[in-house]
Parts: structure tokens; sequence; C-alpha cells
């Protein structure tokens, strides 16, 4: 079967069940699974289901429109902080009761769900009463990481689509199968933490290996200064933005392609220009969040080796083995804790400053 959601490679348990629910769908959908599992593109292929005459066909206007972003019908929210607020969602409510344009629904995405039990003053509830009480051509679609325990209610009024983060080996393979060559394909597997999109980007990237030494060999450097651990910190942060130079690159081939299609039609301009923009950035953020955590995951490796080897020395009756495995524990602590804040949409270079500023003195 071809359709929209060919594209969403080893979900086949989650894509199975996504057609099933694009031809009866009902009121709320909560999209989970762990970094990297494309919840993102899962969304986007759900939406475009359900807007078509033909659940997905992948083919049709709607379905295009759909897939870039560009649909009247189909809102994607933003918030403005850590947390989201109670405007917003009310903002989200207002929104959903709006009668659809075209004959599909009016379809409500809300990301990072997770982040409505955050904060001083949480906007679970706020959330919770548009769910109990949704207009009937209205469809949300919600999509979380994690979800706590303090998340459980909202949980219980969605239908609950569970994806999983994709294997190297599946990410390999659809590399090489579009042409990558294959040493290259593994590594950017490799860095990709399951996100095929990301994969595919830093399949476009010779620096790629470069970078993860760098990570690496982090904690050598390390041994000196809060000011040098600053240093280091505004260092790493600039190379977030020397990975992302190939995602914009794509980013602008898609934007001139659009601006191709609508002279093409006789237009003065690209459709949705702004929502294209937001569209653009949400997409970089989360690259800039999936190369943090890529690099937290070498520096990790790193610290696993140096407590392997300490322990190894402890073994061996080395005199200061003990204080070695201390260190590398403790260094492992701080990098989860750093990972860990990656959730809560912290700035990259004020985490990567507190992380090392405690690495230093490991």
């Amino acid at each position: 079967m071809s359709d929209v959601f060919d594209q969403l490679v080893g979900q086949e348990s989650a894509v199975a069940a996504l057609r099933q629910y694009a031809r009866a769908p009902v009121h709320a959908y909560l999209f989970s699974g762990p970094s990297g599992a494309s919840l993102h593109d899962a969304i986007l292929c759900f939406a475009a289901a359900l807007q078509c005459p033909r659940h997905g066909c992948g083919e049709c206007e709607v379905c295009r429109r759909v897939l870039r972003e560009q649909d009247a019908d189909v809102y994607w929210a933003e918030r403005s902080g850590l947390s989201w607020r109670v405007d917003e969602l009310r903002e989200i409510d207002r929104v959903a009761r709006r009668r659809p344009l075209d004959a599909g629904y009016q379809i409500v995405i809300l990301e990072d769900v997770e982040l409505t039990v955050t904060g001083a003053s949480p906007s679970a509830p706020a959330l919770l009463k548009s769910l109990e009480e949704p207009p009937t051509r209205t469809i949300y679609l919600l999509s979380a990481s994690e979800l706590p325990s303090s998340l459980d209610t909202v949980v219980s009024r969605c239908v609950e689509v569970k994806l999983r983060a994709l294997s190297d080996a599946d990410l390999a393979t659809t590399l090489v199968r579009e042409g990558v060559e294959p040493s290259l394909a593994r590594s950017a597997a490799l860095a990709a933490n399951g996100n095929l999109r990301r994969a595919r980007v830093l399949a476009r990237d010779p620096a790629l290996t470069r970078r993860a030494a760098a990570w690496r060999a982090l904690p050598e450097r390390l041994r000196g200064t809060p000011a040098s651990s600053s240093e280091l910190a505004r260092e790493v942060a600039a190379s977030l933005d020397e990975a992302a130079a190939p995602l914009r690159a794509m980013q602008d081939e898609e934007l001139a392609r659009r601006v191709d299609e609508a002279r093409e039609f006789g237009q003065r301009g690209v459709a949705n220009r702004r929502e294209l923009d937001a569209q653009f950035k949400r997409e970089q953020r989360r690259f800039r969040v999936d190369e943090t955590r890529f690099g937290l995951r070498s520096l990790t490796e790193v610290y696993r080796e140096r407590l392997v080897e300490g322990l190894e020395a402890q073994r061996a009756g080395e005199v200061r083995a003990q204080d070695r495995v201390h260190g590398a524990l403790r260094a492992l602590d701080a990098v989860a804790e750093a990972n860990s804040r990656l959730s809560s949409n912290l700035d990259e270079t004020l985490l990567l400053h507190d992380l090392m500023l405690r690495l230093v003195e490991l």
C-alpha cells in the first residue's frame, strides 16, 4: 500500500493503527515516544490522512498542502515560554471552535504537551477542559516525548499512538536506499538518535566526524579554570549553529521550490509565508536540541569508558582509582541532568555553560 504514511520508516505498528483511525477518527490523539521517534512527522502524516478524501493518498492537493504545513484548517499551536501558559491554551481552544473552511476537519496540533504540567501555573486543566468539550468537527493532535503521571487525566481523554525511535540499521538502510554512500550513512545514522530527518541532514554534513571528535575531546580540555570552561561552552554552542547549516540549506531549497511553484501559478508570493517561516524555526530549534543530545551522548560514552577503566584499576589495587570512579559517576550524573533539562526548552548556551562549570571541577 502506497500512501502518506510510507515515509514513517520503522513504525509499522503505529502506521497500521493510524490508517484505521483516519477512516473513523475520534476527537483527540496523543502521539508519544522517545526523542527521535519522529513525532512531528507522524502527526503531519496523520493530519494529511484526516483531511484527505481518500484517507491519505499522498498524491492529491489536500495531502500536499497539509504536508507543506499550508492547510488553513490545520493549526500548529506555538508557545512563547518554557511551558504552556493558560492564556495560550485558551487561544488554542478559541481556534478549535472555528468551523473548518473546507470539507475536512479543524485540526489543532499541540506539541510537547508534557509542558502543560510544568511551570508556576500549570495549564493542563485548561487543556483538559477543551478535550472534554470538543466541537464535532475538531480533532486535537497532541505529542509528548514523556508522559509524567500528572498528565494521566489528559492521556485518558485521548487515543494514544506510541512510536519508537528508529534503529541505526533502519536509518542507515534508508539513507543508502536514497543514494548516500554506506560509510557516511552509518555515521549519520549513529548521530541521528533515531530521527530520519536529522539523519538526512547529517548525511549532507562533511563536518559530522569532526564535531563528534570535538565532543569526545571535551573532558580532556576541561582541565582548566572556570573561564576556560565558559570559553569551551561558547565554542560548543557555535558548533550547534555550524551543524544546522545543512538544514538551513535544505530549507532554502524548499523555499526556492515553493517560490517557483507560486510563480508558475501566477501568485505574487508563497502562500502562508509566515507559517512557513515559523515551521522552519521550529525545525531548527528541534535540530539544535537533537545536536545537543548527540553531544551529550558522546560525553556519556567517554565518562562511561572512564568509569570502566577506574573500576578495573580499583580491582587492581591502584591507590587513586576510587577518586576516578567517583569523578566519572558525578560527571555522568551532570550530563544526565543536562540532558533532562533540555526538555524544558532551556537555552542551549546557558545549559552548556552550567554543564562545563560542573565538569571542570571533576
